[in-house]
C-alpha cells in the first residue's frame, strides 16, 4: 500500500493488486466484504454503496478511464466524537474500488483520526490472498 498526494492536495492511501493476489474477482465482491467488516466493527456505521461507474457513464460527457470496468464507493462513518461543526466536512469516509480487467485499485482519503486510517489500511491489506465470502 502506498500513501500519496492526489492532485497535490488530497492525501490518499492506495493499494493496486492483481486478481491473482486475491480471491475477490469483482468490485461487488469487495463491496460486500467491506460492508461486512463495517457492520462487524464496534464503531463504524455503513451508510451506502455508490455505483460511480454507472453514474459517470450515464452523464452526458461523462468520462471513465478505458482500463476501468467498474467503480464503486463504500460509504461509512467512524465518527466517535463531534468536537466541532467543521468536522462534518471530512465525514463520512469512503473506500473506493476501481476494477480493471486484471485487478483492482482500492483507495481511501486520509482521515483526521488514526483509528480510522489504521482500520481502513488493515481492511484493504486484508483482501490480499484471502477467500472471498460466498
Amino acid at each position: 500500500m502506498k500513501q500519496m498526494l492526489l492532485q497535490e492536495k488530497f492525501p490518499i492511501f492506495v493499494l493496486e493488486l492483481n486478481k491473482s493476489e486475491t480471491s475477490f474477482q469483482t468490485a461487488q465482491e469487495l463491496v460486500n466484504h467491506f460492508k461486512q467488516l463495517i457492520d462487524d466493527h464496534k464503531v463504524t456505521r455503513f451508510i451506502g454503496e455508490f455505483d460511480h461507474y454507472s453514474h459517470t457513464r450515464g452523464l452526458e460527457g461523462g468520462e471513465i478511464a478505458g482500463e476501468i470496468t467498474d467503480a464503486r464507493n463504500v460509504v461509512f462513518c467512524f465518527g466517535t466524537k463531534l468536537p466541532r461543526a467543521e468536522m462534518l466536512a471530512v465525514r463520512p469516509r469512503s473506500i473506493g474500488i476501481a476494477e480493471t480487467a486484471d485487478g483492482f485499485v482500492i483507495s481511501f482519503m486520509e482521515a483526521p483520526m488514526a483509528l480510522a486510517n489504521d482500520t481502513m489500511e488493515a481492511w484493504i491489506k486484508g483482501v490480499l490472498n484471502i477467500k472471498a465470502a460466498a
